[in-house]
C-alpha cells in the first residue's frame, strides 16, 4: 500500500474542503470494504483518504411526507433491519440483507456500495475498466464467464451495487454535494458505462460525497431476487429488483431491473410494458422473464447467464405479489 495523508473531517463541509478536483489525489473512506483492498493492490493510490465515517449529517433513516430519506452511511444491516424499508421498500431490504457476510453487511455502507469500484478481475488486476492490451479488448474472447450480457461493450464489467437495481426500479434519486453546489441524479442516471478509460463508471465527480439517497413515496408492491452461485460470500450471478403500481390485484405500471448483467442496473423496458393491465400469475411472470432477455448478448462463457436472469425476474415478480409459482 502507497503512503497516504489521512484526514478525518468532522462536517460534509470540511470534508469536501480536502478533496481534489481530479481523479487519484484523493478517495473517501466510508465503510472501506472496497477502498482498502483496492489500495492494498495499488488499483487506488491517492494523496489522501478523507474518513468520513464520523460526520453524523450522514447517518440515519428517515421517513417524510416526500418519501424516505437514507444517510449514506447508513449500513447494510441497518437499512434491511430498517422496519420503513421493509415495509414499503421490500426490494431495498431485500438487497441489502441478501448480501451473505455479516461482517459486510455491519461494515458496508448505502454509499459505498453505489460508489464501489467494478468486480471484473481484469480491473483489478490492472488493465483498466475497458480491460485492454495493446489496444485489443480482453473481455469478448478471454474469461468472461460473470461478465455482461447487455451493453455490448466497451465496458464488459457488470455493476457491483447490491442497491443499484432496487434503487433504480423504485425511482430514486442519489444527492451529491460539492464545495461550490449539490446536485440531485436519478438513481438511472447515476451509474454510467464508460466509453473509455478517463470516464469513470458512476456520475459522481472527484469534487463531490454521496451524501444521501431519497425514494420518492407511493403504494407500491416490490421486491429484489439474487441468484448466487453458493450461499457463503459470493457475487450474484444475476439480479432482478421490481417495483409494481397495483390497482387491486391488476398491475397498472411496472419497473423491472436487472442486476449483474451489464455495466449499470439495466431496466428491463419489455417486461415492465409486457405486465401493464395484467395480473401476476406464473404465467405472467414467466413471461415478463423471457420479455426481459430479449436482446441479451452473452460472451462465449456467460450464455447461462440469461436463463438466471429470466428466473430472477419471474421469481421476484411472485415474490413481490406473494404468488405461486
Amino acid at each position: 500500500m502507497q503512503a497516504f495523508e489521512y484526514a478525518n473531517p468532522a462536517t460534509v463541509q470540511e470534508a469536501l474542503g480536502l478533496l481534489a478536483p481530479q481523479w487519484g489525489h484523493t478517495d473517501v473512506l466510508a465503510g472501506g470494504t472496497d477502498l482498502l483492498s483496492l489500495m492494498k493492490e495499488y488499483i487506488e493510490t491517492p494523496r489522501r483518504v478523507v474518513n468520513i465515517k464520523g460526520i453524523k449529517d450522514l447517518q440515519g433513516i428517515a421517513k417524510t411526507a416526500a418519501g424516505l430519506r437514507i444517510g449514506a452511511l447508513v449500513t447494510m444491516d441497518e437499512l434491511a433491519a430498517n422496519a420503513d424499508v421493509r415495509s414499503q421498500y421490500k426490494a431495498l431490504a431485500d438487497a441489502a440483507g441478501g448480501i451473505p457476510s455479516p461482517q459486510i453487511r455491519h461494515m458496508g455502507t448505502v454509499g459505498g456500495d453505489l460508489c464501489q469500484r467494478p468486480r471484473c478481475w481484469y480491473y483489478r488486476q490492472g488493465f483498466g475498466l475497458l480491460a485492454m492490451n495493446d489496444g485489443k479488448p480482453l473481455v469478448p474472447d478471454g474469461e468472461n464467464r460473470y461478465h455482461a450480457i447487455f451493453g455490448g461493450g466497451p465496458a464488459y464489467f457488470v455493476s457491483a451495487s447490491s442497491l443499484g437495481p432496487a434503487l433504480v426500479a423504485l425511482g430514486a434519486t442519489v444527492k451529491l454535494a460539492s464545495a461550490k453546489a449539490s446536485r440531485e441524479v436519478p438513481a438511472a442516471k447515476f451509474f454510467v458505462s464508460p466509453k473509455d478509460e478517463k470516464t469513470r463508471e458512476i456520475a459522481l465527480r472527484p469534487d463531490e460525497i454521496l451524501t444521501e439517497i431519497l425514494i420518492p413515496a407511493g403504494a407500491v408492491k416490490t421486491a429484489t431476487y439474487e441468484v448466487r452461485q453458493k450461499e457463503a460470500l459470493d457475487w450474484p450471478l444475476a439480479v432482478a429488483s421490481v417495483a409494481l403500481k397495483m390497482n387491486g390485484a391488476t398491475v397498472t405500471s411496472a419497473r423491472v431491473v436487472l442486476g449483474h448483467v451489464a455495466a449499470t442496473p439495466w431496466e428491463a423496458a419489455g417486461a415492465g410494458k409486457s405486465l401493464a393491465g395484467k395480473t401476476i400469475t406464473a404465467a405472467t411472470a414467466e413471461a415478463a422473464g423471457k420479455a426481459a432477455v430479449e436482446g441479451a448478448q452473452p460472451l462465449s462463457q456467460n450464455a447461462y447467464k440469461v436463463q438466471l436472469a429470466s428466473v430472477a425476474v419471474k421469481r421476484a415478480l411472485l415474490d413481490a405479489v406473494k404468488a405461486r409459482a
